[in-house]
Formats: structure tokens, C-alpha cells, sequence
């Protein structure tokens, strides 16, 4: 049964994402919530009261569910790569979405700029796609309109304004404003602070040190309150919300450093002589604070730079949306926006140009570039009825096709939202960089206060000037924001790699999962063969009924399916010019057939079980005539009126040329391969034998897979199971990683944690080593910042400094903090030249 729920209390996607796994962990419910409209879709093998609903969610927070009605809904079939909680809704498709760099929230998204509530970090923006229906004159420029037409100045066709991308917000160009300003007014406090150390000091020839502490104190004002206020903002929110971060650490360290100085100028005789220098004046830090600001200040700008490249993947798919097409209306062609296009309007598509949305050829033989989807660099043929996706790009023949699918729901922008929403999501080994990070702070200022307390008491002379020294070298220097980049980097650019491959991941923890899979479970249908089966022959075993009367009651059967072996029998039915005669009563018997009346008869087509279910016999030669066809490996459904079987038709479907070899190479990496099939078991042995599987099961119902699957959980292995049927739903959801076709059923692809767009085995191949290059560039950035702080603090808090008299200054803290984060994410962008062949 099937009911559909209001949820409220939504308020992102992130949310979206918690309630829906919270409410598929209760035990016999398969739901779908999305966001727009708030509502949960919810699928129970028996009656579950809403209070139960509500209890759960209620773990979560201060979330609501209530029955819309107590009809069973009918939700509609999504034809989508995604589920449609993952679809782009027409407002997020053209506004901003903005989220935190460091994933403070997990993927929690933002509809406005600004900084993030827990972090202060500034929010990023999502690439999104941005398309305009304006038209401008290639000659003049500054005339713009909302149609297509003739420029009023020259007389030329106006041209399409193009595609906007919209794949950074202006964090970037802030950044460098402000870094231009603390670099015009660090540089001359630095100069000044440096002098003081050259004899004869030319510049106290001009006025005496004291006075030169109040220019450093004026130059310091607009890089403190001005080029750098945000890190102490962000340092301020981490205290009050104890989220405690990088900015904790610069806003103590860069803060006491500052109100120290303007003390020490003001108030010099408050300080021990140990404090002041010749002059008489106190040491002051205005260098070391604005030089370690504007220091840090630079990381955030390489930082967000960097950012930029993280997600190239999304830009270039981005930038595969074309912005026109040419529609045909009558005997007319006219060029129109993307966004005009509706379900069912014919367009024509030519050399060399993108296609426009996702449909399905009409007229014409073509070859399509679909590499930017699919990874794969050979051209596909494609003939009249195949399918064609937007974004692809067409060959050197014109054609004519008709939208399916528009907008939204076209193939290349799930794609884009799979990638964004993925990218943001957080891997399990992030906890653990999240509870390092927790300890990390409190513990670092412990460290700073000893090392003060350590250096008043035993440092030299002046030993108070030491012990404050090196206690900021210490607090600067441990800055965690490396450690916060070090995952969501690599998942990002790996996310977007992985698209670019033709491998489409849903979240970070079914990234970090495949690494750790030790059996694979494949579904035979449209996985190992190419899902596209033929009719071989067409047998009559009763003599009251010949061959054409057998596939005429086949075809009334097969006319209501939508199984690929109906599809096959359909399609064997039109060569014949054989008229479907209309079947009544049709139900489709899950893992069996399909049963139907016709006339006065009781008809039914399927597997030996569907016969023993209808309890039709099968004589004995019948039984051997068709043992003897699936042992050469073909698929044979029996045909029985009444009680009686009469007939049977044979279909065999190729196993794809790929299979063999990607099996043999994920043996190879040590995993076992096994085939779980609800065909015959003398078929399910011949592909067995043929791909030299692990081991086979036939005969397979949806829930033997779903029990088969948790049987080897209960046995301590993790299971990745690739499928595209909709009998394959249940166990694509209970493995560990569910692995669907972009070739099988929405509802296979929705169920799974990973898409192959190609729907080739070799994909779970490269998605290990996806996976492998992922992993281990996350540990070598976790290496980069974690080692780097073990290092660094004791360095900074002048351990090496009795045996080499080797002190480290916090200004060189600083740059060495800055250029740790940026490492991180270089690390990261190595991913993007990764090979996963």
C-alpha cells in the first residue's frame, strides 16, 4: 500500500535528506520525501499508524508528519536518472544556492549569500544554470530584446545572448579588495618594525621610536577593522557558539597581540623593564598582528581560488547546455529558447550543433558524441525511436526529434544536481577529521598558555617578551582549517571526475564504501547482457494451435507489460504484421509473468513458476524441449490457456561485450562476483559458466535477492549489488552500495547509491578506483594537516630552541598556516587529472 504524508519542519535539503533516511530505517517502508511540495510518498507492506511515523522523526528534531488522506496515492512514474527528491525544482534551477566550504552542517544549503551561522566561513555558490531568452545584434551590441528578429539599427538577425554560467558568486573579488588594502597598509608597519633593527636607524632621524608606534598604530586600523574584521566576527560567533575553529585560534592569537600593543603604547609603565626596549618605549606587535592577518587573509583568497577549479566538472556540464533550439511548427522553422520548449514539440537538430533537451529521434540516422556524459569517446549510432539526451552533440547529419523531457527533468541537469548534492554531502571518515576538530581548539590554547607559562618562568631574557611571542606563534600556527578542507576537497573534485566518467554518485559515504566492497551482486537482464533481447522462435506444443495462434496470445499478453522480454516478443509481433488482439484482466506476477483473459480463455506467460501458480501442466516433452533451450543459455517463457501449457517462446539476449572483461578485473582487485537472476537455473549456469562467475543463484524472486543480500551483511561482507529492473529495487536498497544501469528502470536508478550513466559493468570498475584515488587522496590530505600540526606547534612553542636557538616568528606561523590549507586543496585538484580506465 501506498499513502502520501505532509512533512513539516523542512528547511533545506539537508533536512529533506534526514528525514527520508530516518523514515526507509523503519522496518517495512520505502519512502520518497521531497521538498517541494514537503511531502513523503510512502510505500509499507502493512499498515503503519502515523503516530510510529512521527516517533521517528522525532529522534531528528522538531519535525512533523500527517497523513494527506487515507486513499492509497498513485505518485507517478519519474522518468529520471534521480529520484525525485533530487530533482531541480524550477526556483532552485535559476537561483542561487549557496553552501559552506567546510560542511558545518553536513549538505545544508542557503537561497541567500552570506557567512555561514556555525563557522562564519563565507558561503559558497552552487553553479547553477542561468538561461537567458534575450537576443542582441552581433553589430551593435547594446541593442537587446526579449525575441528573436531583425536588429531596428542594421537590419541583421539578432543572435542569441548565450548561455550565463553562473558558477562563482563574488567571495573572490571581495577577497582581493581587501587583501589590496591590508597589503597597502601591512607593508609600511612591517618596514617600520623591521628598521628598528638597523643601527643608525634613518627613520628615528625623522621622530623619535614612540611616535613611529602611533603611525603603525593608524596604518593598523583599516587592515583590523576594515580588510580582516570578518576572521575576528567569525572568531567572536565560534565562542559564543562553541564551535570552535581556525578563527578562534586567529582572532586570540592576532586580537591579543593588537590590544597588547595599544596598551603597551599607552600605558608603557605598567610593564617590567624586560618588556621595553632601549628606547623606552614597550614592544609593540602591530606588525606581527596585521602581517599575520593579512598572511591569513591571503590563504582565504588562494583558498577561494582554489575553490573555483574544485568544481570544474560542474562548469563544463554546465556549459553543455545549449540556450536555443529550432522548433518546427507546420511547414515553418523558427529559433526559440530553451526554456519555451514543451513535452511533444518536434526540433530540429544540425551538424555539429548540442542537442537541446532529452527526446527521442523521428526522422534521420545519426551518429552522437555522448562522451560528456558517458565518458566514453566513440560516436553512438542512433536511428529513428532511440533516445538522445541534451547536451550531447550531434554528428555531421541533420535530423528531426521529438522532446520528452525538458527543463528539469532533462538527463544532463539531474546530472548537474546529483554532482552539486553529492559534492556537498559528508563521508564517514569526515567525522572523524569533525571530532579531531572538536578537541582540537581547547587543546591548542592549553598548549599556548603552557608554553607562555613555560617561557615566563625559565625563558631568557626578556623572558615575558618570549613567552607572549611563542604562545601566538602557537595558536597561529595550529590553525584547523586544512584539516576542515581535507575531505570535502577530494569528495568534490572526485564527485565531479566521477560525472565526467559517466559514473554519477549520490553522497560521499557511497564514495567511501565502494573501497571497502568485497562482493559484487549482478543482476543478468539489461546488466550482464544488453537488456535488448530478441525472439528466436515461436513453438506450439498442442496441435489445436499453430505458431502464429501461440504469438497472437503472446502479443495480448506482452501488449500491457513493460518488461524488456514484452518489448522483445512486441517488437517480433510488428515484422510479422500480426494485429495485438486486446487482453483483459492483465496482472503482472513479480519474478513470474503475466497472467490476462482473452475471450473466454485464461491466459498466462512466464516462468516454470508462473505455471505452477496458474497450476497449468506441462507434459514431459515439452518440459525437456525447453530444459534444452535454456542450457544453451536462452530465456524460454511457457504459454498456457486454462490448465494446460501449450507453448512456449524462446528469446535470447546478448551478454554485452564489455561484461567479461569487467568481471575478470574486479576479480582480479579480490572481489567475488556473483549473478542473482530470476531466470531459469540452467540459463542462469550458461552465463555463469561463460563469464567464469563466482557463483550464480536463479530463479531469484525480489525479496530471495533482498534475503540473499542480507545474508552475506550477517556474514560480515560488503555487498555492492548492480541491477536496473524494477525487481532489483529492494536489493539495490538493502546492499551496501546499490549500483544502477543508466540504461534499467527509474525506479532501480533510484533506489541505487551510484548510477553508471552507460550502463556498463566496467563502471563499477572504475568507481573502485574512483573510490581507491578518492580515499587516499583524502588520507594524504588528513596527513597534510595533521602532520603539519604535530610538527608545527611544538616547533612554534620553542622546543627546538635550547638545543639550535631556533625560534619560529608567528608571522612565518601565519604564512605556513595559510600555504597548509592551500596544500590541501592542491592535493585535491590532482584528482582532476586522475586516471580511472
Amino acid at each position: 500500500m501506498k499513502h502520501a504524508y505532509i512533512v513539516t519542519g523542512m528547511t533545506c535539503q539537508g533536512c529533506r535528506i534526514k528525514v527520508e533516511n530516518r523514515l526507509n530505517e523503519i522496518d517495512g517502508v520505502s519512502a520518497v520525501v521531497t521538498l517541494e511540495p514537503a511531502e513523503a510518498i510512502i510505500t509499507m507492506d502493512k499498515h503503519i499508524p502515523t503516530a510510529q511515523l512521527q516517533k521517528a522523526l522525532s529522534t531528528l528534531g522538531d519535525y512533523k508528519i500527517e497523513m494527506k488522506g487515507h486513499t492509497e496515492h498513485h505518485h507517478p512514474q519519474q522518468k529520471s536518472v534521480i529520484a525525485p527528491h533530487q530533482k531541480v525544482t524550477a526556483k532552485n534551477y535559476t537561483e542561487g544556492i549557496y553552501y559552506c566550504p567546510m560542511h558545518c552542517e553536513g549538505d545544508k544549503t542557503y537561497d541567500k549569500p552570506g557567512q555561514c551561522p556555525v563557522c562564519g566561513m563565507d558561503l559558497l555558490k552552487q553553479p547553477v544554470l542561468k538561461r537567458t531568452t534575450q537576443f542582441t545584434c552581433p553589430m551593435h551590441p547594446e541593442i537587446i530584446k526579449d525575441q528573436s528578429g531583425a536588429c531596428p539599427i542594421c537590419g541583421m538577425d539578432l543572435v542569441p545572448m548565450g548561455l550565463d554560467v553562473e558558477a562563482e558568486d563574488h567571495t573572490y573579488e571581495d577577497l582581493l579588495k581587501k587583501f589590496k588594502i591590508a597589503a597597502v597598509f601591512t607593508i609600511p608597519i612591517f618596514i617600520i618594525a623591521m628598521t628598528e633593527m638597523v643601527p643608525d636607524n634613518p627613520l628615528f632621524k625623522l621622530m623619535d621610536l614612540k611616535y613611529w608606534n602611533w603611525v603603525q598604530f593608524a596604518f593598523s586600523l583599516p587592515v583590523v577593522f576594515y580588510a580582516t574584521w570578518m576572521f575576528f566576527k567569525r572568531a567572536w560567533r565560534s565562542v559564543v557558539t562553541w564551535k570552535l575553529n581556525m578563527f578562534t585560534l586567529i582572532g586570540i592569537g592576532a586580537g591579543v597581540a593588537w590590544l597588547f600593543s595599544i596598551v603597551a603604547m599607552l600605558f608603557p609603565d605598567v610593564f617590567p623593564d624586560q618588556f621595553k626596549t632601549h628606547h623606552g618605549t614597550v614592544y609593540v606587535y602591530f606588525e606581527a598582528a596585521t602581517v599575520i592577518l593579512t598572511l591569513v587573509l591571503l590563504g582565504q583568497l588562494l583558498e577561494a581560488r582554489a575553490h573555483g577549479k574544485t568544481n570544474t566538472a560542474i562548469k563544463e556540464l554546465l556549459k553543455l547546455a545549449p540556450n536555443t533550439a529550432t522548433k518546427i511548427v507546420g511547414d515553418k522553422e523558427m529559433t526559440v529558447s530553451i526554456d519555451d520548449i514543451q513535452k511533444g514539440d518536434l526540433l530540429r537538430v544540425k551538424p555539429g550543433e548540442k542537442i537541446p533537451v532529452d527526446g527521442r529521434v523521428k526522422t534521420g540516422e545519426l551518429s552522437i558524441d555522448e562522451s560528456m556524459i558517458t565518458g566514453e569517446p566513440v560516436p553512438v549510432e542512433k536511428k529513428p525511436g532511440d533516445k538522445v539526451s541534451a547536451g550531447t552533440i550531434n554528428g555531421n547529419k541533420t535530423f528531426v526529434m521529438v522532446a520528452e523531457k525538458v527543463g528539469a527533468e532533462t538527463l544532463l541537469s539531474q546530472i548537474i544536481e546529483m554532482v552539486n548534492s553529492a559534492s556537498r554531502s559528508k563521508a564517514p571518515i569526515q567525522k572523524l577529521a569533525d571530532e579531531i576538530s572538536g578537541y582540537f581548539v581547547p587543546v591548542v590554547v592549553l598548549i599556548a598558555i603552557a608554553t607562555f607559562v613555560v617561557w615566563a618562568i625559565y625563558g631568557p631574557d626578556p623572558a615575558y617578551v618570549y613567552a607572549f611571542v611563542n604562545a601566538i606563534a602557537v595558536l597561529i600556527i595550529a590553525c584547523p582549517c586544512a584539516l576542515g578542507l581535507a575531505t570535502p576537497m577530494s569528495v568534490m573534485v572526485g564527485v565531479g571526475k566521477g560525472a565526467q566518467s559517466g559514473i554519477l554518485i549520490k553522497n560521499a559515504e557511497s564514495l567511501e564504501k565502494m573501497n571497502k566492497v568485497d562482493v559484487v551482486i549482478i543482476d543478468k537482464t539489461g546488466t550482464v547482457t544488453e537488456g535488448k533481447p530478441s525472439v528466436e522462435a515461436v513453438v506450439s506444443a498442442n496441435p489445436d494451435f499453430n505458431e502464429m495462434d501461440i504469438l497472437s496470445r503472446i502479443l495480448a499478453l506482452n501488449s500491457s507489460s513493460e518488461h524488456p522480454l514484452a518489448e522483445a516478443t512486441m517488437r517480433y509481433g510488428a515484422e510479422k504484421n500480426l494485429k495485438v488482439p486486446t487482453i483483459l484482466n492483465f496482472e503482472a506476477v513479480t519474478g513470474k509473468g503475466v497472467t490476462g483473459q482473452l475471450a473466454d480463455e485464461d491466459l498466462a506467460l512466464g516462468n516454470q513458476k508462473l505455471m505452477e501458480h496458474v497450476r497449468a501442466e506441462i507434459t514431459t516433452e515439452l518440459e525437456e524441449q525447453v530444459k534444452a533451450a535454456q542450457k544453451l543459455g536462452k530465456t524460454v517463457s511457457y504459454l498456457s490457456v486454462g490448465k494446460s501449457a501449450i507453448g512456449y517462446v524462446v528469446i535470447s539476449d546478448k551478454i554485452k561485450a564489455s561484461s567479461a572483461g569487467a568481471i575478470r578485473k574486479l576479480q582480479d582487485e579480490g572481489l567475488q562476483v556473483i549473478m542473482f537472476t530470476g531466470d531459469n537455473e540452467d540459463t542462469a549456469k550458461a552465463v555463469s559458466e561463460h563469464l567464469g562467475l563466482d557463483g550464480f543463484k536463479a530463479q531469484m524472486l525480489p525479496e530471495d535477492k533482498l534475503n540473499e543480500i542480507r545474508k552475506l551483511q550477517a556474514a560480515g561482507k560488503m555487498v555492492a549489488m548492480a541491477g536496473d529492473g524494477i525487481n532489483d529495487a529492494p536489493a539495490l536498497s538493502q546492499a551496501d552500495i546499490g549500483i544502477a544501469m543508466g540504461t534499467g528502470t527509474d525506479v532501480a536508478i533510484e533506489s541505487a547509491a551510484i548510477t553508471l550513466v552507460k550502463g556498463d559493468l566496467n563502471g563499477i570498475a572504475k568507481a573502485r578506483l574512483l573510490s581507491h584515488k578518492v580515499m587516499g587522496n583524502i588520507k594524504g590530505n588528513l596527513f597534510f594537516a595533521l602532520g603539519y600540526n604535530v610538527l608545527g606547534i611544538p616547533v612554534a612553542a620553542g622546543i627546538l630552541y635550547p638545543f639550535f636557538g631556533i625560534l619560529l616568528s608567528p608571522m612565518i606561523a601565519a604564512l605556513a598556516m595559510s600555504f597548509s590549507s592551500v596544500s590541501v586543496i592542491l592535493n585535491s585538484l590532482r584528482l582532476r587529472s586522475a586516471t580511472i580506465e
